[in-house]
C-alpha cells in the first residue's frame, strides 16, 4: 500500500510537470499546479483502492492518473481574451 501511494504521488508529480511544461501560459503558479497534481493522484488512488480492494495496483494507478488529470484540468484558464457581447 505504501509503494502504491508513493507511485501514485510520483505519477501525479509527473503529470503536473508535463502540464506545466506544455501549458504553462494557461496555468496558475507552479507550486499550486504541482500540489494539485499530487493531491489529485493520491485521492484517485485512495478512491480506486477503496472501490476495488487490495491486489489491483495497476488499476489504482489508472484511477490516480484519471483523477489527477481531471483536477489539473480544473486549473486551466481560457487561452484568449474573453469576448463580451455588445450591450442590448
Amino acid at each position: 500500500m505504501i509503494l502504491e501511494a508513493l507511485g501514485s504521488a510520483v505519477l501525479g508529480l509527473v503529470l503536473s510537470w508535463a502540464a506545466l511544461h506544455r501549458l504553462a501560459h494557461r496555468l496558475p503558479a507552479r507550486p499550486l499546479v504541482l500540489a494539485t497534481g499530487v493531491a489529485g493522484a493520491l485521492f484517485g488512488d485512495f478512491v480506486t483502492h477503496s472501490a476495488l480492494g487490495p491486489g489491483n495496483a495497476a488499476l489504482s494507478l489508472v484511477g490516480a492518473a484519471i483523477v489527477s488529470s481531471a483536477s489539473l484540468s480544473l486549473l486551466l484558464r481560457p487561452a484568449g481574451r474573453l469576448r463580451r457581447s455588445a450591450p442590448a
